[in-house]
């Protein structure tokens, strides 16, 4: 098979958006959900494509689940045409209700590559668990060492001035809880509260040290739950999330109860969020993305006429503000392709990551992905900045022109709509970095795809400095995030497609070359400078129902693609073979680690011998009073060392 794109798995349920509505049925007139898998979702499934989820991921929903996504969700243009009895069909055979038919056998386990223990192959799902229910529900109290969003502060670099614990307490850290859960994302905390989403689109609220459930509802969440004090919710505790349906919904965190959902944002059937929505005085802007790459892999698809933009909501009441995008040129027709289908153009610019809010100048920025056709267009792979109150640009700066990508345009044969020239997809991923200069100056610190990392000018938007520690590709380079002190920047680099090729040269990677640079640098913020490097460790691995096969035959691969989380002399950083390590910020030395796939875990909610897997994803470590939060088994951008079912684990000191 080829290597595709990282983006997230609604550019496959954008592809199917162009399949014609049918119903495949048995002979007794019942839909036939194996004929309908095949026909409607494998080719982005079974193998997984990108970031879509594989069989085993899916195995793990509940069938009503896969209904809701099929109905609400991103997979929604893929479901054209097909009844309730058809969705039904597909998520019983996937989950293997009694009605399903039944599923292939796995493949036999494959060889770990002679760095650590056999891989299992297609796991078989395992039990969902049940929520085990807090005895008594009390108040949300803030105290410091909070971490109510993606960090303690709207920066988005990731620190956690009052951990609860000190550098060496890390050492002693032990698991303490575990929960199993299918894709979970980043918890946040806010006093005693957890609050933590799912890929199965279940919104939890949980007690930080026990991991039982305060209340759990079905929210269409994607995104990292922001928690604020507000006197909107009757608790005086607000919660903002933004749903796969392209809406945002803001709930009172004590209860679960709407307060306001709003508008659908976009009218693309592909479009969504994936960034989380964030709060900025009285509004919530909310970055919009889309699966359109996927879609346009069809050659009677219309490419393409998503433009990303970033939308300002009434905190109070979800109306729209405003909406800029972030493309400066209009959407028009452009040309036809080989088939005579119309083109549109310029396209894309999708805003994958959360936007970072500088106060101070009234100023939000947001980064954002590749070009999806050949119209030209100086707003992707860029950093725009807006005003607040407004939504004007107040300056852009493209870091990589003509970078025109959808996806299947490394094939033998390609699709009727691959732009030219085509670009390597080396877009941004993870949200900027703001950094207080001791010298009184602010910079922006940013990290690309392609291995890049700038420093940025926040008032003009000019480059200061670059960098380049990684050697960049589809699967990054810098892809999920960054993280920060007052006196370095922590970047994590994946270069995983490199490490799949070194291994199979058989995987297509794109035009990207060099040696994988797996590992954690450090750089001063203000010149560039680097202060220190640690290459990711080699170091064996267990992976259940997890793609690295397909890849990379069977190998433990030590991308360090995740985003790092910094305290008062530590860094924590996960990498993609499920090792999670703590680092000294001023040297770069491991003080710290614990293989997450070395053991099983027997959770709160009652899972017997849950395994953990790769460490992926935007989410990264959560610190707060006194406890470390990460998700483990993550089935992230690479598809390497998932296993369906994930696993947060609540580490603490001696585990107490």
């Amino acid at each position: 098979m080829k290597f595709v794109s990282w983006k997230p798995a609604l550019l496959c349920a954008a592809a199917a958006a162009v399949i014609a509505p049918f119903t495949v049925t048995h002979a007794q007139n019942a839909p036939d959900g194996s004929a309908l898998f095949d026909a409607r979702c494998k080719m982005c499934h079974d193998p997984a494509q990108g970031r879509a989820p594989n069989r085993t991921a899916l195995a793990a929903m509940r069938p009503s689940d896969i209904v809701d996504i099929l109905t609400n969700g991103v997979m929604q243009p893929m479901a054209s045409g097909l009844s309730g009895a058809d969705k039904s069909a597909i998520a019983n055979y996937l989950t293997q209700s009694p009605d399903a038919h039944p599923a292939p056998p796995p493949p036999p386990a494959a060889a770990a590559g002679g760095r650590g223990p056999a891989q299992a192959a297609a796991a078989p799902a395992r039990p969902a668990g049940v929520d085990k229910m807090c005895a008594t529900n009390g108040p949300i109290t803030p105290s410091a060492g909070d971490w109510a969003t993606l960090g303690v502060a709207p920066d988005m670099k990731r620190y956690q001035p009052n951990p609860g614990l000190t550098a060496a307490d890390v050492p002693k850290l032990k698991v303490k809880w575990s929960y199993a859960m299918s894709g979970g994302g980043l918890p946040t905390v806010v006093g005693d509260w957890l609050f933590v989403t799912n890929r199965t689109g279940k919104f939890y609220a949980m007690d930080a040290k026990t991991g039982c459930v305060h209340w759990v509802v079905d929210a269409a969440a994607r995104t990292t739950p922001n928690i604020v004090q507000n006197s909107l919710s009757p608790s005086g505790w607000l919660t903002i999330i933004g749903e796969r349906t392209r809406r945002v919904r803001a709930i009172d965190a004590q209860t679960g109860k709407d307060i306001w959902q709003s508008d659908s944002l976009e009218s693309v059937p592909a479009a969504g969020i994936t960034g989380t929505p964030v709060i900025a005085g009285d509004k919530v802007l909310v970055p919009l993305t889309s699966g359109e790459e996927g879609a346009a892999g069809s050659n009677t698809y219309e490419c393409c006429k998503f433009q990303g933009a970033l939308v300002a909501l009434d905190l109070k009441t979800g109306k729209t503000l405003w909406k800029t995008k972030v493309l400066p040129e209009d959407l028009k027709p452009f040309k036809k392709n080989a088939v005579g289908v119309q083109l549109y153009g310029p396209a894309g610019g999708a805003i994958w990551s959360a936007p970072t809010v500088d106060a101070k100048r009234g100023t939000v920025y947001v980064a954002t992905g590749d070009s999806y056709t050949e119209a030209p267009t100086k707003g992707a792979d860029a950093i725009v900045a807006m005003d607040i109150a407004t939504g004007k640009i107040r300056w852009s700066n493209q870091v990589t022109e003509n970078d025109n990508f959808i996806m299947n345009c490394d094939r033998a044969t390609k699709p009727a709509n691959c732009p030219l020239p085509e670009g390597p997809d080396h877009d941004f991923g993870s949200s900027p970095m703001l950094f207080h200069l001791k010298n009184g100056k602010d910079v922006l610190v940013v990290g690309q795809k392609s291995g890049q990392v700038y420093g940025m000018d926040p008032v003009s938007g000019r480059t200061l400095w670059t960098q380049r520690p990684g050697s960049g590709g589809a699967l990054g380079g810098v892809e999920w995030g960054m993280g920060g002190d007052a006196e370095r920047a922590y970047i994590t680099i994946s270069d995983i497609a490199l490490q799949f090729a070194k291994v199979n040269p058989d995987v297509g990677i794109g035009p990207q070359s060099g040696d994988p640079k797996p590992g954690l640098y450090a750089f001063d913020p203000a010149t560039g400078k680097q202060l220190w490097a640690t290459p990711a460790p080699k170091a064996p691995c267990k992976f259940e129902g997890d793609r690295s096969r397909e890849y990379g035959k069977g190998g433990c691969f030590n991308a360090q693609s995740a985003a790092p989380s910094v305290m008062p002399g530590v860094v924590f950083s996960g990498t993609t073979d499920g090792w999670f390590r703590a680092y000294d910020s001023k040297t770069g030395k491991i003080i710290w680690e614990d293989s997450t796939t070395s053991r099983t875990y027997d959770t709160v909610n009652g899972v017997k011998g849950q395994p953990g897997g790769s460490i992926d994803g935007m989410g990264g470590p959560t610190i707060a009073h006194g406890m470390v939060y990460v998700m483990s088994g993550f089935n992230g951008a690479a598809q390497t060392g998932g296993n369906g079912v994930n696993v947060l684990l609540a580490y603490s000191v001696d585990g107490k």
